[in-house]
């Protein structure tokens, strides 16, 4: 079955320690987790095992016109004036870097198949597995998993490469999505 890993929004504004959300919550389980380190490793894995990498990330224009002001969740990001798509904070981590040949997905809502290309280049490489991880369950990853299991992909979560704001919310959000995805450890996945 051909596969693809997605890593779903690991930017700086929200995994890094000096980023907006990085300095709360959401950063305290990302290096509680050992988030980076265990992504970079599962990139490292499934690269080997020639599977494709794409970074999903949400990110806006400088003056954020793609967000909604109105939004409980894209309202703060355009008043605060964090996830800007060429400047550092919607930047992927630096140690999970792309490689030339990986995916750039940029989404300006929480799913990555709303107004994106990622479905019609996962048709045309022939995509049936899906491979996710990222930040944060309760948002990316749930709609990730949601809208793919809903678009006929198998559907695989690498549950300890996810984080939430809290532990709590990691697994009452890994609880919801279980029936739509199998849910893996990292060094589980990719065989």
């Amino acid at each position: 079955m051909k596969s693809i890993y997605l890593v779903l929004d690991m930017q700086n504004d929200l995994v890094h320690p000096d980023g907006a959300s990085g300095k709360g919550p959401l950063g305290e389980q990302v290096r509680s987790r050992e988030i980076i380190a265990r992504t970079a490793a599962a990139i490292a894995r499934a690269r080997a095992k020639g599977i494709p990498v794409a970074y999903v990330r949400v990110a806006f224009s400088d003056d954020h016109r793609e967000a909604n002001p109105h939004s409980q969740v894209f309202g703060p990001i355009a008043k605060n004036g964090i996830l800007k798509k060429n400047a550092w904070g919607g930047a992927v981590h630096d140690e999970l870097a792309a490689q030339v040949q990986d995916w750039d997905i940029v989404k300006h809502r929480v799913s990555p198949f709303y107004a994106t290309h990622l479905e019609v280049l996962l048709r045309r490489e022939g995509i049936e597995r899906i491979y996710c991880s990222g930040v944060s369950t309760q948002a990316v990853v749930q709609a990730t998993v949601r809208d793919a299991h809903d678009r006929d992909f198998d559907v695989v979560v690498l549950e300890d490469c996810c984080a939430s704001p809290s532990a709590q919310e990691h697994e009452n959000s890994m609880a919801s999505i279980a029936r739509f995805c199998t849910p893996v450890s990292a060094s589980d996945a990719f065989v």
